[in-house]
């Protein structure tokens, strides 16, 4: 089960059987991600109606703008990924 959610959140997150509580959170951060300009009010709303204070909110905004950031950085100098295979 552990190991279908892994793989379903990996290759399409929105075939992964989920709490509405995350697909809302996981729906908002694709959004910031890949349409950051289009993020509006209503979108902060859904998270509320989810259960999401404003210090969570503030939270998931951070982690995803700190990712997309750190990418960012490490695209425009170069930067190779590590592989993930163990030694």
């Amino acid at each position: 089960m552990a190991e279908q959610l892994v793989s379903d959140l990996t290759s399409d997150y929105g075939k992964a059987v989920l709490m509405p509580r995350d697909r809302a959170m996981l729906d908002y951060s694709v959004k910031l991600t890949h349409s950051p300009q289009a993020v509006n009010a209503d979108d902060v709303e859904r998270l509320r109606l989810h259960g999401f204070d404003d210090l969570a909110i503030h939270d998931i905004c951070l982690v995803v703008s700190y990712f997309a950031f750190v990418n960012r950085v490490a695209n425009g100098l170069g930067v190779e990924m590590e592989s993930d295979s163990a030694p």
